[in-house]
């Protein structure tokens, strides 16, 4: 299998490779919140209520957009500037020209690699559904835990 993440400039990128390139992790999917006077981010555990918390994937990837209005559509310009994706994201990581981890499933071709790792919201996260105050979840440290 080509290795097309190493050996293309995230611009070049077709759709397909864009979007394998996707760890699954569900990270980017947490509610941040900024402080406004230091721009500063906090993450919570505290997911969209479109995300999978097993899975880590959108459950209505498709029409997640007009779902929730705010939700981003990443780009290969936006993961150069983005400042609150999660350090271990493939896109951020490629943007930065580092490589992907060894537990990225493009590398282990396993899908489960990435929640074998303890890298995805599985097991430590809430729906918003599920949530009235976003700032009682902020989170110590990293995204992680």
């Amino acid at each position: 299998m080509s290795r097309f993440w190493e050996d293309k400039p995230l611009e070049a990128l077709d759709r397909a490779e864009w979007e394998a390139l996707c760890d699954g992790c569900g990270l980017c999917c947490l509610h941040k919140l900024e402080d406004a006077d230091s721009g500063d981010f906090f993450p919570t555990n505290v997911a969209c209520k479109l995300l999978d918390l097993h899975s880590g994937q959108c459950s209505n990837y498709r029409h997640r957009r007009a779902l929730v209005p705010d939700c981003l559509r990443l780009t290969p310009k936006l993961a150069h500037s983005i400042q609150w994706l999660p350090e271990s994201c493939a896109y951020r990581l490629r943007a930065d020209g580092k490589p992907l981890p060894d537990w990225h499933p493009l590398i282990t071709g396993d899908p489960e690699s990435v929640h074998r790792a303890g890298i995805s919201v599985r097991g430590w996260t809430v729906s918003e559904t599920a949530v009235d105050d976003l700032e009682m979840h902020i989170l110590d440290g990293d995204a992680r835990r």
